[in-house]
């Protein structure tokens, strides 16, 4: 595995792979490495003849009181995860490498980039799709890997493709979770045992509204109900939100019988924590 620093050696390192019409496949990540990002590694692995992954903590997409400077870092661990993994390329830049210092460029979906972590984050998606136009552009791979738990960021994404006609196609993993139901996520490295506790309301919230789907509700305030009072009976959990949205546009529906997004965001502790779950369309 090729680890490379600078936008001057991986351009062409990147496009090396893809020589003789070799489809290139790559796994944006933050580091921290995980199950979650190990397991799209392996759908990359499966679907192109040569894989990418990129670590880069990118502070474009942390507001001033985040927790940019605290976020886990553990780049040797991480190479090694990679290396066993069979990735051909590791592009680890630094942050003046991908921001000079007069930089003033941004990439906005908006209107979709306000909603759901956007109304929480102000800014967090514009850094997000900032950096992925800029990763795409210099490893311009053919598909991009991404997991099913940041359903927001996929949905973002989706659309900065489609707009601006990247030639990548964008493909979702599912969502790696723990025995218990927890959903994997680099931040879980924050919680101490009883807060790991509390994290699992998210799941329980969503399990619950699963439930009554299964019983033929689909009446989107019925429905949050059900998450508020699974909450409710967590009450070291602080709910950020609760939303049904359509998956592709990140809009509220009133019905989730032509299928929608049920994703909600909590603190636990400091440490706030999303997960999600998509429901089918009634046939």
């Amino acid at each position: 595995m090729r680890v490379l620093k600078t936008v001057a050696e991986t351009r062409p390192a990147a496009r090396a792979l893809k020589a003789s019409g070799r489809k290139l496949g790559l796994v944006p990540t933050m580091g921290a490495l995980h199950e979650g990002h190990l397991s799209l590694v392996r759908l990359a692995k499966k679907q192109c003849d040569a894989v990418a992954a990129s670590i880069f903590i990118n502070p474009k997409q942390f507001g001033p009181n985040e927790d940019f400077a605290q976020y886990p870092r553990s780049f040797e661990r991480d190479r090694q995860m990679l290396e066993v993994e069979g990735v051909d390329l590791l592009f680890a830049p630094t942050v003046e490498e991908m921001y000079p210092q007069d930089s003033t460029t941004f990439v906005n979906a908006e209107g979709i980039s306000e909603r759901l972590d956007g109304a929480s984050r102000p800014g967090h998606f514009r850094g997000v799709t900032t950096v992925v136009s800029k990763l795409f552009h210099i490893v311009e791979p053919d598909r991009a890997f991404f997991g099913q738990k940041d359903a927001a960021q996929v949905a973002i994404v989706k659309r900065m493709v489609r707009d601006l006609d990247l030639p990548v196609e964008i493909v979702v993993g599912p969502i790696v979770r723990e025995a218990d139901g927890l959903a994997m996520s680099s931040r879980n490295a924050y919680l101490d045992a009883s807060q790991r506790k509390q994290a699992l309301v998210l799941f329980r919230a969503l399990r619950a509204v699963e439930a009554q789907v299964d019983k033929r509700e689909t009446n989107t305030n019925r429905l949050v109900n059900v998450a508020k009072q699974t909450f409710a009976e967590e009450p070291g959990a602080r709910v950020d939100y609760i939303a049904v949205v359509d998956p592709d546009t990140l809009s509220p529906v009133d019905d989730v019988s032509k299928g929608a997004l049920i994703a909600v965001a909590a603190y636990v502790g400091r440490t706030r924590l999303i997960d999600n779950v998509v429901i089918p369309a009634k046939k």
